[in-house]
């Protein structure tokens, strides 16, 4: 490492450590680097700002942010949980995996993990207390359990992934039905078998009529991700042009079906989400900024060198990679490190031949998972908020669940066909 390339590390980690907002830490950085140490123009630092949110795949993100704060304002989603505990409610654990089942039916619409924690934990956490279940797994599963959020489609940091690495959006969403699918199912598992050893009571099983009824209030709700679907696969419409169709037909449910949100409700929505997705630019828009200054200094190549040169077998990669992000998600939020560290890992997956799709889909759960790992995971904050317990409690409360979602990465970091089954039966390759 050259003396210029220490400087900017340092800079960065300082910025970081001084808690400095991470776009303003990666944009200053970027231009110290671009302007002062390489003596590029600083027009062409204003062009990259410009360039970085001048990407029509920004749209779907943006309006997936405004479906989910639809959604979280009116009724859909108590509708959704309502859906998944006449499901399963019945069996031992049954709260527990009406609640896992509620993050798989919301991510299936919002495409967020923050979105997921707050509008399903929020809601599950105090009625899984309320219910008998002990407090600190009803934190640990309500806060992992989310991660669903971004591994079900559409998923927000798998667009961004596609928008660096250039994979087909739609192919890209299908990597991550089945491991969405397996992650549900082996939380639900250990609900299962845990809330069994505890005892817990159970809730009566619901009787034919009463199933029905509950699919007939939730009927528009659950139309709401087999419309997306539905519309995407049958080539209806794009993936972009799916969440303005998801956002139009939220906000007709909500005020003229379930009559659940006023007019007088959508101007805060709207307003709340311009800030949350002016914030996601803000951040892109940085991290395009010194990933200029990377690209300019060749250091994605510089590292591929160096990599390639030291391991060669795929296997090694992938493990020390995956041991690389969980970390990085400690400490860095999902959407800086998919655009920082995507095209620094590109040119690798080439020369170790591995399918980007498969990648993306292992990059996406890896960050994920540090959602949940302190100290600066989001969800644990969020989850620690809604029963006023401190970082440690909650941090310890999601352990057993972390150890399963890693243990299930692992197993899709080496099961590729499992991944790219539905995108090759789909689009063939």
């Amino acid at each position: 490492m050259d003396s210029n390339h220490l400087i900017i590390l340092l800079l960065l980690l300082g910025l970081m450590g001084a808690t400095v907002p991470v776009f303003m830490a990666l944009f200053f950085t970027g231009a110290v680097g671009l302007v002062v140490l390489t003596g590029i123009d600083a027009q062409i630092v204003i062009e990259v700002l410009y360039r970085s949110i001048d990407k029509f795949a920004l749209v779907v993100v943006l309006f997936f942010i405004l479906c989910g704060n639809i959604m979280t304002t009116g009724s859909i989603v108590q509708k959704l949980v309502k859906t998944a505990n006449v499901l399963v409610g019945f069996l031992p654990g049954g709260l527990a995996m009406a609640g896992v089942l509620a993050c798989g039916f919301f991510g299936a619409i919002s495409g967020s993990t923050v979105a997921t924690v707050v509008a399903i934990g929020g809601f599950m956490i105090p009625a899984l207390i309320e219910n008998g279940y002990d407090e600190k797994f009803s934190v640990g599963i309500m806060t992992t359990a989310p991660i669903l959020g971004i591994v079900i489609p559409p998923s927000i940091s798998m667009i961004l992934y596609a928008m660096v690495s250039n994979d087909r959006i739609e192919a890209l969403f299908l990597t991550g039905v089945l491991p969405g699918i397996l992650i549900m199912l082996v939380m639900s598992l250990y609900s299962y078998f845990y809330c069994k050893h505890k005892n817990y009571k159970t809730q009566p099983r619901p009787t034919a009529k009463e199933v029905l009824a509950v699919f007939k209030e939730s009927f528009w709700a659950l139309c709401l991700p087999l419309l997306i679907f539905g519309g995407i696969y049958s080539g209806l419409f794009t993936a972009n042009e799916a969440a303005v169709v998801a956002c139009f037909y939220a906000f007709i449910v909500e005020i003229f079906i379930h009559k659940d949100l006023k007019f007088a409700d959508v101007k805060q929505i709207i307003v709340s989400s311009s800030v949350t997705s002016a914030t996601l630019l803000a951040i892109v828009a940085g991290a395009s900024v010194f990933g200029e200054y990377l690209t300019f200094e060749q250091i994605p190549d510089k590292i591929a060198t160096a990599v390639v040169g030291q391991i060669s077998s795929p296997w090694v990669f992938l493990l020390a990679v995956n041991l690389l992000l969980l970390v990085i998600g400690m400490f860095m939020d999902i959407i800086s490190a998919t655009l920082i560290l995507t095209p620094i890992f590109l040119p690798l997956l080439h020369k170790f031949g591995i399918n980007s799709m498969h990648f993306g889909l292992l990059m996406t759960i890896n960050l994920g998972i540090g959602y949940c790992t302190p100290p600066l995971g989001v969800s644990l904050y969020i989850s620690g908020a809604a029963v006023d317990r401190n970082l440690v409690f909650v941090s310890k409360a999601v352990m057993p669940f972390l150890i399963l979602q890693i243990g299930l990465l692992m197993v899709l970091t080496y099961w590729a066909d499992l991944v790219l089954l539905l995108p090759r039966l789909v689009y063939g390759g």
